[in-house]
């Protein structure tokens, strides 16, 4: 059936995006996970990951919020990923938004913003104009990145932190909760306060 999906990860995360592909009018058949705890969850079966050998033509989402985990699922399935945006949510037409990518409630994507692959866009975020979000990118609740803002690969922003105009955020960074981001920050650095200064 054409409205039928997988999920990758059957925990906390994978719940939100059960319940989004739910309110697409999807079906979710079965989560797949590496170590499950148990054979259901919120009424949908858990397989053993191994499943995915026989499950190469149906529909996928990796419902895992760990990027650096998202990362290697991604590139050791072979399956045919989509994306999952929730209708209350504001995008722009002239916005791309790329394979396996989850977006959640309220949140807004605005003109010519790109993002990658296996992001997560949390509830209420708001991605401004001509963002270039690159793939395994979490950017969470109620976060703002403002207008140009680049952020490199599988970095995640905190709940409620701001990114300022033309900020370079680089690859694999933590920004703390709440912080404030008024310079570029370096690959692999962690970022915490207002205004935003680097920890680590």
């Amino acid at each position: 059936m054409h409205n039928q999906i997988y999920l990758y990860g059957a925990s906390g995360h994978g719940k939100v995006v059960k319940d989004l592909a739910t309110i697409n009018n999807l079906n979710v058949v079965a989560y797949l996970d590496d170590k499950p705890k148990t054979d259901s969850l919120h009424g949908v079966p858990i397989l053993h990951s191994t499943a995915v050998s026989s499950l190469i033509n149906e529909k996928f989402v990796i419902s895992i919020g760990n990027n650096k985990v998202r990362k290697k699922i991604s590139k050791s399935i072979n399956v045919k990923f989509i994306s999952l945006i929730d209708k209350s949510a504001k995008i722009s037409e002239f916005c791309l938004i790329n394979k396996g990518v989850v977006v959640m409630p309220s949140v807004v994507i605005n003109s010519d913003a790109i993002v990658g692959k296996h992001c997560i866009i949390n509830s209420g975020a708001i991605i401004e104009h001509d963002c270039i979000i690159q793939d395994y990118v979490h950017i969470s609740p109620n976060a703002t990145i403002t207008g140009g803002v680049t952020i490199g690969e599988g970095t995640h922003v905190g709940a409620g932190a701001v990114i300022i105009p033309g900020i370079k955020v680089g690859c694999w960074v933590t920004i703390g909760a709440g912080a404030v981001i008024i310079n570029d920050v370096p690959d692999y650095s962690t970022v915490v306060g207002n205004p935003g200064k680097i920890i680590k």
